[in-house]
């Protein structure tokens, strides 16, 4: 049994291999080995190289056989509940579970009360693996008697019960440590999934303390522990009020009931973001009896974490579980079109839910660490998705045109943007809700179009984190009217933004739909008429205007533009250069400064009075106050006049070109200042005036 026990019990790989192989040679030598053939079957050389595999599964057929039962279960509980390695504990504990009804009655009279007393003991490690054994063997006990027709206590003696209810009692004062907390809330979840007797028994209260407790206590530990210590108290909670707060009416006491979500909904509003997001977390778990008639107040509390102000404007993850939550507390309660608001998803607040969701779209909150505000779309895009798939299956009606409008627009943009992880999920979500269909998702603009260009077949294999394969669909619904502005907004921060191969395929994705429209006037009108209210909608908004202009020089080099430049004053280049000097003003940003030196050059091309207009401008920047725009400028335009030679007189070309070039444009300001009002003059373009202060 050792060679067994190493072999799928060892924490390292190569222990576990090199056990299987002598048990392996002693089988093919000896033959003494009891079931020998059947155990080398299941736990060969490669079997063994998964340590889950080995802790849950093999070991529960192994111990199937009887003369290697008792040994396994002994060798976990001496040798393993106590590891210095918390995840070898966990796994156990969970071996013990599913060993358990191989052995049910030793487990009962022997480990069980060996476990209880460890469980209040003084080292760390064997406390954490003893409770949670504790919790796994009573689950597996009281499954097992139910599933025989027996009473839910049928293995326990009254001293086990009474050590079960110690554990909580003995070891409250000290339960702020990482692994008390987590342990504690998987105990009182199994004991309440197993059903015990202690309805009405002071102890329940103080479980409720304990995992209320355990949600305010986040900010105190690690943000690897945080989310274990969330989940495990939120399952606590749940099961917790599925089994002792429901009377036989299958409804909740009132008081009890107005106490708790009261309490839940007050912590939304606390000042520490981890409570916040512990107590979202807790009311999205809630059972529906305690939800009904508590909806409304839930909704508006957690429609208040997802609100951004300026004293929580980093609480992204806060605003994240509560979106998170909406989505539960709507999949609890259900959906019933003329039902009450304080019970039921219904006409009268599915337009709010809605609201709420579709704000978490737009959330591009940025601090120290990136995107954060990357975590709050992501939760927001699927709790649209599983709202709407519910209404979809239930009552369809409740879903109107602009809504679902809505939320496919924010979906292709959020498909389009820079960020492969995020447009992955969008793409993901926006396939889900097209090509649904029990029933279909109403009111999807373009549903034949969409489904054109994506089709069924390929719901499972277009691969969104690569940007070759997702640009290229992508850029197609420019051509869908419904989709233009947003798509376009998303290709924005895509074309313009710093990543090469995003750069890349979104650039030459955009560039052949523009080649293709070029024969089509009125589509090209569109579209600028588009992108211009793109730029005026997200004016001096940088994560947008930066990459924006970026984008709009490169399809001024590329040409996309070439049918207006023979038209005198068209209305297009006039407003852009009005929107980039609206842009630029005042700006310290260089990267936004050198963008629009770029898209001034590339509007030189178009005929009419703007020319001069455009010249100044550029002069303006060759007297810039950083050195960097001043050189970046007169680089520009001698390229631009290389390029664009019919934009000048072609007998002051080389002199104004001469002066670009000869010119040392990071000098002092008043020695430039004189060489750049000898480039106006010369082009007979008026000179710049300095205002005074």
């Amino acid at each position: 049994s050792a060679l067994v026990i190493a072999a799928v019990f060892d924490r390292d790989v190569n222990c576990r291999r090199a056990a299987s192989a002598a048990f392996q040679e002693n089988v093919g030598r000896q033959g003494t080995f009891p079931h020998g053939i059947d155990i080398l079957t299941a736990a060969d050389y490669f079997a063994v190289g998964n340590r889950v595999n080995c802790y849950l599964t093999i070991s529960v057929y192994i111990a199937g056989f009887a003369e290697y039962t008792q040994p396994m279960i002994d060798h976990l509980v001496n040798m393993k509940i106590n590891h210095w390695d918390s995840v070898i504990r966990e796994l156990s504990t969970k071996a013990l579970h599913n060993i358990t009804p191989r052995a049910p009655e030793y487990m009962a009279n022997v480990v069980l009360p060996r476990l209880l007393p460890l469980s209040v003991g003084s080292d760390l490690h064997t406390r954490h693996g003893a409770i949670l054994a504790c919790a796994e063997i009573t689950h597996a006990l009281c499954k097992l008697a139910q599933e025989n027709n027996r009473p839910v206590t049928y293995y326990f003696s009254e001293k086990s019960l009474e050590g079960l209810k110690q554990i909580h009692q003995e070891v409250c004062s000290q339960h702020k440590s990482v692994f008390n907390l987590e342990c504690f809330c998987t105990l009182i979840e199994k004991l309440s999934l197993s059903k015990m007797p202690f309805r009405g028994d002071p102890i329940i209260g103080g479980w409720q303390w304990l995992i209320n407790d355990s949600l305010r206590h986040l900010t105190l530990v690690s943000s690897a522990a945080r989310q274990h210590i969330k989940e495990s108290a939120v399952s606590a909670l749940a099961a917790l009020c599925n089994e002792f707060y429901i009377n036989e009416r299958g409804e909740a006491d009132p008081a009890l009931q107005d106490e708790l979500v009261t309490q839940y909904v007050s912590e939304l509003q606390n000042t520490e973001e981890m409570i916040r997001c512990g107590f979202s977390r807790a009311l999205g778990a809630l059972p529906r009896f305690l939800l009904k008639g508590k909806l409304q107040q839930i909704l508006e509390g957690l429609k208040k974490v997802t609100v951004i102000s300026p004293e929580d404007v980093s609480f992204a993850e806060s605003r994240r579980d509560a979106l998170i939550a909406i989505a539960k507390v709507c999949q609890t309660v259900g959906v019933k079109g003329d039902g009450s608001q304080q019970e039921y998803v219904c006409r009268d607040n599915v337009d709010e839910i809605y609201a709420t969701l579709l704000t978490g779209v737009t959330d591009y909150t940025t601090d120290s660490r990136g995107d954060v505000g990357g975590w709050v779309r992501e939760a927001a895009m699927t709790s649209l998705m599983e709202v709407t798939l519910l209404l979809v299956q239930n009552e369809a009606e409740l879903i109107n045109a602009n809504i679902c409008k809505q939320i496919m627009c924010w979906l292709a943009q959020q498909s389009a943007e820079k960020i492969d992880k995020f447009r992955a999920h969008a793409g993901s979500v926006f396939l889900t809700l097209l090509h649904f269909d029990r029933p279909p998702v109403p009111h999807i603009p373009h549903r034949e179009e969409l489904e054109r260009i994506f089709p069924r077949s390929e719901k499972e294999t277009l691969n969104w984190n690569a940007a070759s394969e997702a640009f290229p669909r992508i850029t197609q619904l420019l051509g869908l009217p419904a989709y233009q502005y947003h798509v376009l907004l998303g290709l924005s921060v895509s074309v313009g933004g710093l990543t090469e191969t995003t750069l890349r395929y979104s650039a030459q994705s955009l560039f052949d739909y523009m080649k293709k429209i070029q024969s089509d006037p009125s589509a090209l009108e569109s579209f600028c008429e588009t992108l211009l209210k793109v730029f005026e909608d997200n004016l001096r908004n940088d994560r947008v205007s930066v990459p924006l202009l970026t984008m709009l020089d490169q399809m001024l080099a590329n040409g996309c533009f070439d049918m207006f430049t023979e038209q005198e004053n068209h209305p297009f280049p006039v407003k852009l250069f009005t929107l980039c000097k609206e842009e630029i003003k005042r700006s310290k940003d260089i990267r936004k400064l050198r963008s629009s030196i770029g898209v001034f050059c590339g509007l030189i091309q178009f005929q009419g009075d703007m020319r001069e207009k455009v010249f100044f401008q550029l002069f303006l920047l060759l007297c810039h106050p950083f050195p960097i725009i001043r050189k970046t400028t007169a680089s520009q335009v001698y390229e631009m006049l290389l390029t664009y030679s019919d934009v000048v007189d072609p007998a002051i070309v080389d002199q104004a070109m001469a002066i670009l070039s000869d010119t040392n444009w990071e000098a002092e300001l008043p020695v430039v200042r004189e060489r750049r009002n000898c480039l106006c003059d010369l082009m007979k373009v008026p000179r710049p005036q300095l205002v005074p202060k």
